[in-house]
């Protein structure tokens, strides 16, 4: 299936904020419910320990995405990474939220942070989850560019696919956005009055969602995109783990020399 550059609305810088929150919330509450990044884990544990990498710059990072279900299973593996959280539109709710849950291992950044020009203050492994298929190719480029011009390691994950089947299953999300919007925490009036008054959540995550799909990469598309840039000595690898309906598709960038 050919790739498609379509609008989100979630990215528009119109879309009330409400609305824009909902949906991560959502979308943050049914990651942490699925465990829907758990197969990343090991792949992700072995990058950051390759790295010697004890700090982690997520970006795009929404309402927290992976991290409530994957620092567990990455200390699995023997990796308890403090991580930075960050967005162009920064989710101050749900980053208070995320760093009191974890403990204060995880601590949004409230200034607004632009994934292929990343604030000079910011340093570690950059990760980022169902969030590469935002960007165009060219702005994958200057994300990955941006992250080896810092000598950074890199990861990204997408729990999507382009596909009927992704794109079918999406179709059932207004439902689910309609059931368990009452279990979402902390309880918001505004939520209740997006999702059931004016159903305007449960839109954004429908359209959102299927062109969510049509974006997203395939693992050979990411590897030649990183192919693309000019990185001296950084090793690439990608690729799909996972074995339930939509395995979660990979891209990690190492510097080949660790550092000392």
């Amino acid at each position: 299936m050919r790739r498609f550059h379509l609008l989100e609305i979630e990215d528009q810088p119109w879309c009330p904020k409400g609305v824009r929150d909902g949906a991560t919330d959502f979308l943050q509450f049914m990651s942490d419910a699925g465990r829907v990044y758990a197969p990343a884990a090991p792949i992700l544990a072995a990058a950051l320990s390759r790295r010697g990498a004890t700090g982690v710059v997520d970006l795009a990072g929404g309402a927290g995405g992976a991290w409530r279900s994957l620092l567990p299973a990455l200390s699995e593996h023997g990796v308890a990474p403090m991580v930075q959280l960050t967005d162009r539109y920064p989710n101050a709710a749900a980053f208070a939220r995320i760093e009191r849950d974890t403990h204060g291992a995880v601590v949004g950044y409230p200034r607004s942070v632009d994934a292929m020009a990343v604030r000079p203050e910011l340093s570690g492994f950059r990760t980022m989850f169902a969030a590469l298929h935002h960007f165009r190719p060219a702005e994958v480029r200057a994300v990955i560019r941006d992250a080896t011009a810092r000598g950074e390691g890199f990861a990204g994950f997408e729990p999507l696919h382009r596909d009927l089947r992704a794109m079918l299953l999406t179709c059932l999300t207004p439902l689910m956005v309609l059931l368990v919007t009452p279990m979402v925490r902390p309880f918001r009036w505004s939520r209740l009055f997006w999702t059931y008054l004016v159903p305007a959540i449960p839109l954004v995550v429908l359209v959102d969602g299927i062109v969510s799909c049509l974006r997203t990469y395939t693992s050979a598309e990411l590897r030649a995109l990183a192919g693309e840039v000019e990185a001296t000595g950084y090793q690439w690898d990608a690729g799909e783990v996972g074995s339930g309906p939509i395995p979660v598709t990979y891209i990690v960038g190492l510097p080949s020399i660790t550092p000392s």
